[in-house]
């Protein structure tokens, strides 16, 4: 039986999914959106060939839910919901920091609920989206929702008591990099390159270091060896990265995203 999919709340992330699951095959005349302005609604029906439709409508005909709307959205959005979704759909919330117990106690008693976070680059289908299941949710319920977020990324499914620090590790993840990607740059053009030379030489530097670790199948370690000659030049500089405890603040830095997660999650925004 062909399964009806609504992605509700489209924005960035909504329709990087939308477009995956396009491109791995689903048809549009399977997919319904919704957005908040009737103007990006019509958009996604020229784009993509779906149809645009209410919240209340998509609640309806849909047998999976998929929940993009923004954390201080959501509870609106479910009080929408709540009279419409049948015991027997699949709701799949991609909201930051909302446990599933939020939706199972919002919506129909058991409800299978799915919480996935994924991050941007599921925008160029680079992403890691980690999931969870709920009290109701099965294996059924869990291989659906990597069928919708395997053609953006990659999955990785855990227990619901690790989400907050997967959203640490993954879900802001990209951001450290793009923080470290800066400083290098900047340190470029202390070291006298143009500021474009040094972008793209750290861009590809990082291209080429995310391939071969995940390639490569070696320890990190293993691999920072073979670049750290005695005496060298990589020697000099992770000594000073360990003297100014770069380590040490990056373990904290991921502590604080975890903490704020869990205070997201407690509904202490």
């Amino acid at each position: 039986m062909t399964q009806k999919v609504a992605v509700l709340g489209t924005g960035k992330i909504g329709e990087a999914l939308l477009s995956g699951m396009i491109r791995a095959g689903w048809s549009p005349d399977d997919l319904l959106v919704t957005a908040r302005r009737p103007e990006r609604a019509e958009e996604l029906r020229t784009r993509y060939g779906v149809e645009a439709v209410s919240n209340a409508e998509a609640a309806k005909a849909a047998d999976t839910l998929i929940l993009a709307a923004k954390p201080q959205d959501m509870g609106a959005l479910l009080d929408e919901l709540a009279p419409h979704v049948a015991a027997d759909r699949l709701v799949i919330s991609a909201a930051a920091g909302i446990p599933t117990a939020f939706f199972e106690e919002r919506l129909t008693e058991g409800l299978a609920v799915v919480r996935v976070m994924p991050n941007t680059p599921v925008l160029v289908d680079e992403g890691m989206s980690v999931i969870s299941a709920g009290s109701h949710a099965t294996e059924a319920h869990l291989v659906r929702t990597e069928d919708i977020f395997k053609p953006v990324g990659k999955t990785l499914r855990v227990p619901e008591k690790h989400q907050d620090a997967a959203t640490a590790l993954s879900g802001s993840g990209p951001a450290y990099f793009y923080y470290l990607v800066e400083a290098m740059t900047d340190a470029g053009i202390l070291l006298g390159l143009p500021r474009a030379q040094a972008h793209d030489l750290i861009v590809q530097s990082a291209i080429g270091a995310a391939v071969m670790l995940r390639d490569s199948g070696e320890h990190p370690v293993k691999l920072r060896e073979a670049v750290t000659s005695p005496a060298g030049t990589t020697i000099s500089a992770i000594r000073e990265l360990e003297n100014h405890g770069v380590r040490a603040a990056l373990i904290a830095a991921l502590e604080a995203a975890r903490d704020r997660s869990r205070e997201l999650a407690s509904g202490n925004g």
